[in-house]
């Protein structure tokens, strides 16, 4: 397989250096990779609207115009499987990345040990990104990736999937659970969430970026933030 990259930075010595440590990444793994530069925002997005095939993106945040956020937001809109590794040289831009499920924040001047350790997670994430669900209609099968699927939820012998479209097909949330992997977390006896669609938990309630919540039973507050840590 073909790691694509893109990176996006104004200052040409930062994409030059950014190029060096993907190459020697890639060769200590013996990975093939392509790497394409772009100097502002709006130069990667003119490429994008004819090749969306990149798998890892490395943006600054601070650029002219659009920033690397507002960028990484655009991308998001269409895009969830993608991964975002922000670059910054100011730890007060951390938390703006949240909502773009931003893979890291990379801190300059960049650490190559770091570095590789964070391409390894990118590299992790796309293999589990692969994993798909096959639901059986009855007069078709739909394949789903993983990543696209937002929660399940069970009423009585039926389970929807809900994501960028709805299925709704006969069987057991527990069946389907075994078909998914530890980035769905199982909430209360009629729901299955994915965890990289939640943006806020409170004791009673777990809040999706596509507007749901989901009911929160007792005592599973302390285990659904472990669960976010650890799987993300």
């Amino acid at each position: 397989m073909i790691y694509r990259f893109a990176i996006c930075d104004d200052e040409s010595k930062e994409i030059e250096y950014l190029k060096q440590l993907v190459q020697q990444w890639a060769n200590k793994h013996s990975y093939s990779t392509s790497i394409a530069t772009f100097p502002s925002a709006e130069a990667f997005l003119f490429q994008y609207a004819e090749d969306k095939s990149y798998d890892i993106l490395l943006l600054d945040i601070e650029m002219a115009n659009m920033n690397g956020v507002q960028l990484a937001k655009t991308i998001r809109a269409e895009n969830r499987e993608v991964q975002i590794i922000f670059i910054t040289g100011f730890m007060e831009y951390i938390s703006d990345g949240y909502d773009v499920d931003a893979l890291h924040y990379l801190l300059k001047p960049i650490s190559e040990e770091k570095f590789f350790s964070v391409l390894d997670r990118a590299v992790e994430k796309l293999k589990r990104n692969e994993r798909i669900l096959i639901l059986d209609l009855g007069d078709e099968s739909v394949r789903i990736p993983l990543y696209e699927i937002q929660y399940l939820e069970v009423q009585r012998n039926y389970v929807t999937v809900h994501g960028k479209n709805e299925y709704t097909i006969k069987s057991s949330l527990s069946e389907l659970e075994k078909e998914l992997d530890n980035v769905f977390f199982r909430v209360g006896r009629s729901f299955i969430v994915n965890l990289r669609y939640v943006r806020r938990i409170t004791k009673t309630d777990v809040f999706l970026s596509n507007g749901s919540s989901i009911p929160l039973p007792r005592g599973l507050y302390k285990t659904i933030n472990r669960a976010m840590i650890e799987c993300l």
